[in-house]
């Protein structure tokens, strides 16, 4: 989608105007005899198309929340699609619009016309090509173009980072293996000037990543640990990120019912989550140091496949016991944090598509976010917030703890409770970051929001890019 700043509107476009709900008998609102005929209310996901004025009306219920912007975008311009008009004009009635009020609809309007139509062998395109903004809205309000065409960049970032994060999780497990990913991650790296560094099954041999080794052992495409680096110079902070990269999760020896093996491909969306932000960040070019490290494999069945009952060896040299094969993706991360500690993070957190759990406690819009440092617990949820995303906090306890204590290892890999999974998950990753780094570090895990079957907010049906707006604001933060 083509972005341009333009002073006035030309009559062959179709204009987009945010209408709050009670404003709806202004007198600014030029079409409000048509509206009421139409029985247009002004709430939320509401349209009402104008063809004869050539305007598009979106209800928004609460202007004081941004966010509202951000969705109404969303919903205008998959109605905008559908319509044979080149050019969307953006247009907003609100008295008190600001430049983050503008920087919020320009993000839902990329981030709604976001489609994965790799597979359909018919794609009918869209008319639609370019979202102009205006210099200038209804209430002579005139914006600066140096700052508008700042959010432009900004927005334009964020939707590609945002991008990138959905086809991968939407790409098939066949188009996407763990090499596949590693390969993708070195192209995306090189064009915006990421160092990447790249280890195969050796290297996870040489280092006791065991964990690691034992999920991908059945699976005829090894597995990579794939490192992007992002350095400036005399950086302020470094931040570590590490994403949970299943390729695909059969659950193993453990194995899924069928119906639940469907969208498993979506088990890698903590890795894409992380190749996204750090996309961003290079494009941005923050001062800040930042890691991406991806655990790549896939779950599969075979003779050489870990079991449960066995005890496999972390890097740090904790034992784990092994009781169920579905809950392999905390293996991954436990050695990925390991290694992640040695790069000695001022901020280390790591996103999962971990546990049922956590979509049971919050349902499937929320990211959960742990961790044993409350400040920050907070400052991610105000940066998930900030930036569009839901996300909420689940409390380690000390009981829970017991759940994963284990009679002839450290620990095991699984709860031996059904309740408290999604905190008995993140605890268990907590003994695998060093203690010195424990106020540092935060686990999210985002199993609800990652993926969904139908479309909300800003997000299409399919991969959503869960994580990649809330950790790249909060980075953006420390800057």
């Amino acid at each position: 989608m083509n972005i341009e700043i333009i002073n006035k509107q030309s009559s062959d476009t179709l204009e987009l105007i945010f209408v709050l709900n009670k404003h709806l008998e202004h007198e600014n609102i030029k079409d409000s005899e048509s509206l009421k005929k139409l029985n247009f209310k002004g709430s939320d996901d509401e349209t009402a198309l104008l063809i004869d004025v050539n305007r598009l009306y979106v209800g928004i219920s609460d202007a004081t929340e941004i966010d509202s912007f951000r969705t109404a975008a969303a919903t205008a311009i998959r109605c905008a699609k559908k319509t044979n008009y080149q050019t969307l004009t953006v247009g907003c009635y609100d008295k008190k619009e600001t430049l983050e009020v503008t920087s919020a609809m320009l993000e839902g309007l990329l981030l709604g016309a976001y489609e994965f139509t790799k597979h359909k062998s018919k794609n009918e395109e869209t008319s639609l090509k370019t979202i102009s903004l205006k210099t200038e809205n209804y209430y002579q309000n005139t914006f600066n173009e140096n700052e508008l065409n700042e959010i432009v960049t900004q927005s334009t970032y964020i939707n590609e980072a945002v991008t990138i994060a959905r086809d991968l999780v939407n790409s098939t497990p066949e188009d996407i293996t763990p090499i596949a990913l590693a390969a993708k991650s070195q192209q995306l790296a090189k064009e915006v000037g990421l160092e990447c560094e790249i280890y195969d099954q050796n290297f996870l041999v040489e280092n006791n990543m065991n964990a690691f080794l034992a999920v991908s052992r059945a699976s005829v495409n090894p597995p990579r640990l794939i490192h992007l680096k992002h350095l400036p110079k005399n950086p302020k902070k470094r931040v570590v990120l590490v994403g949970k990269g299943l390729t695909y999760d059969s659950g193993g020896l453990s194995l899924k019912p069928a119906d639940s093996m469907v969208s498993m491909k979506m088990d890698k969306a903590g890795a894409c989550a992380v190749l996204g932000i750090m996309v961003m960040i290079a494009r941005l070019d923050l001062p800040i140091e930042v890691h991406g490290i991806m655990g790549a494999a896939e779950n599969m069945i075979g003779g050489n496949a870990y079991k449960p009952d066995d005890v496999l060896v972390a890097k740090n040299g904790k034992t784990i016991e092994v009781r169920n094969t579905d809950a392999e993706g905390r293996l991954v991360l436990a050695d990925c944090l390991v290694y992640a500690c040695e790069l000695e993070p001022d901020y280390l957190f790591d996103m999962a598509t971990l546990t049922g759990a956590c979509v049971v406690a919050l349902g499937h819009y929320t990211t959960g976010i742990m961790g044993y440092n409350s400040r920050l617990k907070h400052n991610m949820v105000k940066a998930a917030n900030e930036s569009g995303e839901l996300a909420s906090t689940l409390q380690f306890n000390k009981y829970l703890k017991k759940l994963i204590k284990s009679n002839i290892a450290d620990m095991s890999n699984i709860g031996s409770s059904r309740y408290g999974g999604a905190i008995t998950a993140g605890m268990f990753l907590s003994e695998f970051v060093d203690e010195k780094y424990h106020d540092n570090w935060l686990h999210l895990d985002i199993a609800g929001p990652a993926y969904n079957d139908s479309a909300w907010g800003v997000n299409e049906a399919g991969g959503t890019g869960a994580g990649v707006r809330m950790i790249s604001k909060f980075i953006q933060n420390l800057a």
